[in-house]
């Protein structure tokens, strides 16, 4: 009998609500952590705007608490239906928010997943050691083979052409 699978990854993969590392502690993004998550975003807003790509103007400095509560029922939906996975990344004590990992079905038929993640300007420092993390978690953990970091894997010129040209 084949594996049911939904367009993004097989039903019978149990999907980490939480993953703990030394240094992180990684926890499915939603409501209970607006206010942790918007202190984190507004803090680093400048070096944010341009996480989803050269175009992208999330997060505006404009947006409020409320804006913010509203985007985290969004990816718990997309977490609960199984079509995208977002989590917060607390620091290891699970007290301070850090930033965010976002992974999603990739628009390229050549990756299984594309994969966005920001950790706040304080603690900036942190942020190659978080992508080892994500990557190793991933490439270990989850059935992706074919993982693309969007701005740091491939640069974003390249990642357009690739997506534009696949569509």
């Amino acid at each position: 009998m084949p594996i049911q699978t939904t367009e993004f990854i097989a039903l019978d993969f149990d999907v980490p609500t939480i993953f703990i590392t030394r240094n992180f502690y990684f926890r499915m993004l939603e409501p209970s952590v607006a206010k942790q998550d918007y202190d984190a975003v507004m803090s680093s807003i400048k070096r944010l705007r341009y996480l989803f790509g050269p175009s992208s103007v999330w997060p505006q400095n404009t947006m409020t608490l409320e804006e913010n509560t509203a985007s985290l029922k969004v990816h718990q939906q997309e977490f609960n239906s199984r079509t995208a996975f977002a989590y917060s990344v607390f620091d290891k004590s699970n007290t301070r928010c850090l930033g965010s990992v976002y992974i999603d079905p990739s628009q390229s038929p050549n990756y299984h997943c594309e994969v966005y993640f920001w950790i706040r300007d304080d603690n900036v420092y942190l942020e190659d050691h978080l992508y080892d993390t994500i990557n190793h978690w991933l490439k270990n953990s989850w059935p992706f083979t074919k993982i693309v970091f969007p701005g740091r894997s491939v640069e974003w010129k390249s990642w357009s052409k690739e997506i534009n040209h696949n569509r």
